[in-house]
């Protein structure tokens, strides 16, 4: 197996390894979606992800895939030569365990983008097809790239991933230059730069594990949940899957620390990663137009048709922070 770039010798990109490293610890979040423009090394990233995994598996979604290809289907051999009904494994199958990665998911066919979504959140694939039904545990870690010059995801479809990281700016040009010295360092030496990296990566490989073994013993509060609720609010999200990923996220982080329940900081860190794609902007009551004169005259179509809109705030998480967490793991 080719190795994979140590998430561990990545530069800055802090925020993002987090929120991947979140979604190793609970995959039900529901996957990571990362916008940005090309060579942010956004595939390093989810390779790097692997690694944290029981399982190690790094499986990318294959361009064109078809619905059978992806969730599996009627194994012919079997059907015409024995004369019985079998499965036959499809990309979920191979993916359990590890990180399914879909490169570009913006350009998939909005009924696929759902189908794996759908898996994703559940950790379970069911085939009802041809004469076959059948179930297999399908729980990975679902990473989905998109450049937002190359089209855009329906908002429904943007809600439905748990988590989403939006690349903005770019690196400052002493980490540029860290940035290639490391791969150019691991493209002409991947073992000797692998045990360079070895302790580092074998500390984030334990934090992970073990903030997996304390999950399910941290509790979901209701404090936690009264103050994500009224977040939510605040910020118009529809729905209440916000509400749900929020939380699950800030225990994921809570269990990240090492910590035996939700705090504050907990459901702070989660705040860009949940919002990012759900926020709503309200206008400010002070700047609504004031209600119109039934006595003046009302203005034609035309003029009812223009508008002017308004600049939205920026969402984009900083690559290039020079700050690091003090818990990151970070070579001497």
């Amino acid at each position: 197996m080719q190795p994979h770039f140590p998430l561990a010798a990545v530069v800055a990109a802090d925020e993002l390894k987090l929120a991947l490293c979140l979604a190793a610890i609970d995959p039900a979040l529901g996957g990571v979606l990362i916008e940005g423009p090309r060579g942010m090394a956004k595939s390093t990233l989810a390779r790097g992800v692997a690694d944290l995994l029981d399982g190690g598996r790094f499986v990318t979604l294959p361009l064109g895939a078809s619905e059978e290809r992806i969730v599996g289907t009627l194994d012919l051999d079997a059907a015409l030569g024995e004369g019985r009904v079998r499965f036959s494994p499809g990309v979920l199958a191979n993916a359990h365990g590890g990180v399914l990665y879909v490169d570009e998911v913006n350009l998939l066919p909005d009924h696929l983008v759902d189908l794996l979504l759908d898996v994703a959140s559940s950790g379970t694939n069911h085939i009802e097809r041809d004469g076959l039904s059948h179930s297999h545990p399908a729980r990975f870690v679902l990473i989905g790239t998109m450049n937002p010059e190359e089209g855009e995801l329906r908002p429904q479809l943007l809600d439905r991933f748990g988590l989403k990281v939006q690349l903005g700016g770019a690196p400052e040009p002493a980490q540029r230059a860290e940035i290639v010295r490391r791969r150019l360092a691991f493209d002409d030496a991947p073992e000797a730069f692998l045990a360079q990296w070895q302790n580092e990566q074998d500390a984030l490989r334990q934090r992970c594990v073990k903030a997996r073994l304390r999950l399910s013993d941290i509790p979901l509060d209701d404090a936690s949940l009264h103050a994500i609720a009224q977040r939510c609010f605040a910020a118009a999200v529809d729905g209440l899957r916000a509400d749900l990923v929020w939380l699950r996220g800030a225990r994921a982080h809570a269990a990240w620390r090492g910590a035996s329940r939700i705090e504050a900081q907990d459901i702070d860190a989660l705040e860009p990663f949940v919002l990012a794609h759900r926020r709503r902007e309200h206008t400010p009551l002070a700047s609504q137009p004031p209600a119109p004169n039934p006595s003046e005259q009302q203005p034609s179509q035309q003029d009812q048709g223009e508008g002017q809109w308004g600049a939205l705030p920026p969402q984009a998480v900083a690559v290039g922070d020079r700050r690091e967490p003090p818990s990151w793991p970070k070579k001497p």
